[in-house]
């Protein structure tokens, strides 16, 4: 199958509705519980929480379906929007409980913890989650001012998120007469000749320029909405709520940050010896990605093939969840007309599976971008382990499996080529690590000097910004073009999810330093641990997840771990000759 089957979700659209008014009633009956959290016995507290656990697991299906529908077709944005506003009235009436829990006296909120932390019958840990709400007590508002906050949540970032998801849906770059998709047309950046390069770089730039009053004007409102929260909720900075939400520490996203931006000299030494090899006296930024050595394709089933073989050498229960994605209508694969861009791994709900969207070109990025979102896939199947409410993982770590799978398939692929081929697996898979590691960096600092300023900013200026971020990465290693300056524009998570970035660059350093541990056969029960670390889900924090294998991820050392694992494939890389 090689597209979504989301009747595990709902038949239809009359059977979503059902539900979701079931739901609705359900809500209102759970929300008579509303002013009497205070004067319950620990056995009937746990038993609201199992029903506000019930209830926010089928306001998430809901969400899903009507989500993914829009994510196949964005010109149904009608669609997502109806069941956004029925899901609200299902919101409103649960906001109560986490907001009457924080306002419990300590005491009491102690008594609670304690006592669920020590309930034998429990089975998961509820307690880390109701202590993780305790952590985030000083941020929250009032139960009025929280439901004004949840009625305009979707006229304001969410609204212009979709606008921005339908607007990049619906462009149409030109292209030796043909009229292109946004990941179409960044696939021919692959291209092994300049000129298609050149030309993808300058007609996606066109368009961008076209559009780049509407989707600088999407950026400054997102920015602006989260300046709002900011400063209502009083959070520190524009990155507090992200990082609370990771739980981790700003001073550990500082030391990232730096310990990163110190080792820009790597993407340097690479890009000047591609530019060797290319025989170029100035690489571009549309040069960025050429090809070098022999290019090879992938089709679909090629690396369906690949993935299980590389997934079955580590652990047979890798294997056996990518093949049941392949085998029972989670992924939905090829472009098609108005479907979202990218990819994504959707984690949907227990009863039903993870479903994955891609956009397969055929190119040896698809495949590594296939491994990617399945490793997602088998992360959040794994964590419907625990509880619901502890099945989301915190992005740092929920970006590991991810990165780990690309390791995999990495390593698979590397022993099975000519030496005439490993020039190229090992270019790219040097430029799919700058993009997770030092390009997040990047976009985290654009972002972090965007947020600083407390007005929209002009194009201009957000070009300005953008283009000096983007440089430091490559120092004198690439020209970046005029064009480019627009390139910030269709960077999705800007949009989405303020401060994401940056923990790609987290995880691919945890994964490069777990890897490597992983490789160095040091660690007998390497696989046992590390499924374990993927079933815990968000039931424990990443520092105590990364500790099971003897690392502290507050170790300003710890991060050069990973620094040192990239050095290791670069060197290997500059060995090699090309073929």
């Amino acid at each position: 199958m090689l597209e979504w089957d989301l009747s595990v979700l709902f038949k239809d659209e009359n059977d979503l509705l059902d539900y979701t008014q079931d739901t609705i009633s359900k809500s209102l009956a759970f929300k008579e519980n509303e002013g009497k959290l205070k004067n319950l016995s620990n056995d009937e507290f746990l038993n609201v929480l199992l029903e506000f656990e019930k209830l926010n697991l089928a306001l998430n299906k809901i969400m899903t379906y009507a989500y993914l529908v829009f994510a196949k077709d964005t010109s149904k944005g009608v669609f997502l929007a109806k069941f956004e506003e029925e899901s609200k009235k299902i919101e409103e009436n649960l906001l109560f409980f986490e907001l009457e829990f924080c306002a419990l006296s300590d005491k009491k909120s102690k008594e609670i913890i304690s006592f669920i932390n020590n309930y034998s019958h429990c089975g998961t840990n509820y307690g880390y989650y109701l202590e993780t709400l305790i952590k985030q007590k000083k941020y929250m508002l009032s139960k009025k001012e929280e439901r004004i906050m949840l009625h305009l949540s979707n006229s304001g970032a969410n609204a212009f998120s979709r606008l921005f998801d339908e607007s990049m849906a619906r462009l149409r770059i030109n292209f030796n007469g043909k009229k292109l998709s946004e990941e179409e047309i960044l696939s021919k950046l692959y291209s092994a000749k300049r000129s298609d390069r050149k030309k993808a770089a300058k007609a996606f730039s066109k368009v961008l320029r076209k559009n780049a009053h509407l989707l600088s004007f999407i950026l400054n409102t997102i920015k602006t909405e989260l300046r709002t929260k900011c400063h209502l909720r009083g959070y520190e900075s524009a990155e507090t709520p992200r990082h609370l939400s990771n739980q981790i520490s700003q001073k550990s996203v500082d030391s990232l940050i730096n310990i990163v931006e110190k080792n820009f000299d790597i993407v340097d030494t690479f890009y000047k010896r591609k530019k060797q090899i290319l025989g170029l006296a100035k690489l571009k930024d549309y040069d960025r990605y050429a090809p070098i050595g022999k290019e090879s394709k992938f089709d679909f089933k090629k690396s369906k093939d690949i993935v299980l073989k590389a997934f079955d050498a580590f652990s047979p229960k890798f294997k056996e969840i990518a093949k049941s994605a392949f085998d029972e209508g989670w992924i939905d694969v090829y472009p098609a007309l108005n479907k979202q861009g990218g990819a994504f791994s959707h984690s949907s709900v227990p009863d039903t599976h993870p479903f994955i969207l891609l956009n397969y070109t055929n190119t040896r990025r698809d495949l590594f971008t296939l491994a990617h979102e399945l490793g997602h896939s088998i992360h959040q199947k794994l964590s419907y382990k625990v509880s619901f409410l502890n099945q989301n993982t915190p992005l740092t770590t929920a970006e590991t499996a991810s990165v780990f799978a690309e390791m995999l398939v990495f390593d698979y692929v590397k022993t099975r080529l000519k030496k005439n081929e490993l020039i190229a697996l090992y270019a790219a898979k040097l430029e799919d690590i700058f993009a997770t590691l030092y390009r997040q960096i990047n976009f985290t600092t654009f972002e972090r000097r965007i947020h600083a300023s407390e007005n929209n900013l002009s194009i201009e200026e957000l070009s300005k910004i953008w283009m000096e971020e983007s440089q430091k990465m490559f120092k004198e290693s690439v020209h970046l073009s005029d064009d480019y300056a627009l390139w910030f524009a269709y960077i999705p998570h800007f949009i989405h999810s303020p401060f994401y970035c940056y923990a790609y660059a987290y995880a691919q350093l945890l994964v490069l330093a777990l890897y490597g541990l992983y490789k160095s056969g040091k660690c007998d029960n390497f696989s046992n641990l590390y499924i374990n670390l993927l079933e815990s889900g968000g039931s424990k924090s990443p520092k105590e997840l990364i500790s099971s294998f003897g690392f502290d991820i507050d170790d300003d050392e710890f991060w050069q771990i990973g620094i040192e694992e990239v050095k290791k494939i670069l060197n290997e890389f500059l060995v090699l000759k090309q073929g």
